[in-house]
């Protein structure tokens, strides 16, 4: 089953398949590099149990950008739809993709009824800022996090 939506000319699709998921790898991986590719459609099917899903666009038979996204409520936002990953792959920059993706994303946040579509991204991402910034995106926050030893 494929789900197909149009944004602004561009063919936003869910990844369904196994192969669907796993032909998203390399350009998930420009921003997720410690990602291995041999686990990474058992990770994602695992985090879909969690609410998880991942869109994409395709230009020539070839993933060009993804969106890791998932609905939730929470006391803070109440529902709202949390980017997860949203990437272009380096050679298909400035074509629009990224704004198709978040179009998309906007677009099922309404439809959702979610009061906020939001995401964290790495303070060393300043083309990605100026991005967020021009797509109407505020900077909201800080955000905090600790790297735990685990077993």
């Amino acid at each position: 089953m494929l789900v197909l939506i149009m944004i602004d000319s561009k063919a936003v699709k869910i990844a369904i398949s196994d192969e669907d998921v796993s032909k998203c790898f390399d350009t998930v991986a420009e921003l997720r590099p410690h990602l291995k590719k041999d686990s990474f459609v058992s990770m994602v099917r695992g985090m879909e149990e969690q609410g998880y899903r991942l869109a994409y666009i395709e230009e020539g038979g070839m993933v060009v950008a993804a969106a890791g996204y998932r609905i939730f409520t929470n006391l803070f936002m109440g529902k709202n739809l949390y980017v997860d990953d949203l990437v272009t792959g380096a050679t298909s920059r400035s074509r629009g993709h990224g704004k198709a993706l978040l179009d998309y994303l906007r677009k099922l946040a309404i439809a959702e009824n979610c009061a906020y579509l939001h995401l964290d991204s790495g303070t060393q991402r300043h083309r990605a800022h100026r991005f967020y910034l021009r797509e109407g995106l505020n900077i909201a926050s800080f955000h905090f996090s600790e790297k735990l030893d685990t077993l």
